[in-house]
């Protein structure tokens, strides 16, 4: 690596999070899990038994502080985590075309595949964050307004704090795994346009096209093949013994995407006359 790749890195990491509505998406995440730390405390919720992922994690807010961490997690995945990231990824090529800077950093000379791989690493790096800042957000809301220590798994078996941190940082991960196959979608139609805008609502109207899709009984056969089929398997995670065969297919179709629209995106753009 030459001394200009992390300067280059730095860079693109530094644009991203100096951007107002980053921030601003930053700062929505991080309040999701105080509103639900909220409500819970005013109203403890009802129903969701130990079957329902959901309604058992959000039962246990009450017993353990450490749960409003892994019920805010499971809101925001199949919304608010898939739209920022489509907003990041949407914009990363599209912006420069649309601002003109495209063709001036390609004349530095930067090459194209290290662009568009330096691209995607700050897409990667925003696909850790995100869901990192929930679980920071809701780990502090759960330890100010409920108990915190030893925990009662999905599974019903009990279980440690360091074991629930343990599991949350692993829950954490499986989140930004599962966004990393969205910011390359994302990325791959950023290079098919010059309107970020259209970018950020291409991606995220193929996210919630495979949610659509996999929500219809009729089409278990290619359920198991859509990248967001996997997004709420990070129960698995949450019982005892964890189970991993879910979680390991939902990485592996989740990695098998990201390669394939990174791959895809590396053909458009290496071909794509830069004009703007």
């Amino acid at each position: 690596m030459s001394p200009r790749e992390p300067r280059f890195l730095l860079s693109e990491l530094a644009m991203i999070l100096r951007r107002r509505r980053n921030q601003a998406m930053l700062g929505a995440l991080f309040v999701i899990p105080v509103v639900i730390a909220v409500a819970v405390k005013l109203q403890a919720p009802h129903g969701g038994g130990r079957g329902d992922t959901g309604g058992a994690l959000f039962g246990n807010i009450t017993e353990n502080g450490v749960f409003v961490a892994f019920s805010a997690l499971f809101v925001v995945l199949t919304l608010f985590l898939p739209l920022t990231t489509a907003v990041v990824a949407g914009e990363s090529i599209a912006g420069e075309a649309s601002s003109g800077t495209l063709r001036y950093l390609l004349v530095v000379p930067v090459g194209r595949t290290r662009l568009l791989l330096v691209k995607y690493a700050g897409i990667l790096t925003w696909c850790v964050l995100a869901p990192l800042v929930v679980a920071v957000a809701g780990l502090l809301a759960g330890l100010v307004f409920f108990p915190s220590g030893d925990i009662v798994l999905l599974s019903g078996t009990p279980a440690s704090m360091a074991s629930a941190l343990g599991r949350l940082a692993m829950v954490t991960g499986y989140a930004a795994v599962m966004m990393a196959a969205v910011g390359a979608i994302g990325l791959f139609v950023s290079t098919l346009t010059e309107v970020p805008v259209a970018a950020m609502a291409a991606t995220l109207a193929v996210a919630i096209a495979s949610e659509v899709l996999d929500a219809v009984p009729q089409l278990h056969t290619i359920q198991p093949w859509l990248f967001s089929h996997y997004w709420l398997q990070f129960g698995d995670l949450l019982r005892d013994p964890i189970s991993y065969d879910g979680v390991r297919h939902g990485m592996l179709v989740s990695i098998v995407y990201a390669l394939l629209f990174l791959s895809l995106a590396w053909a458009r753009f290496g071909s794509k006359d830069v004009t703007s």
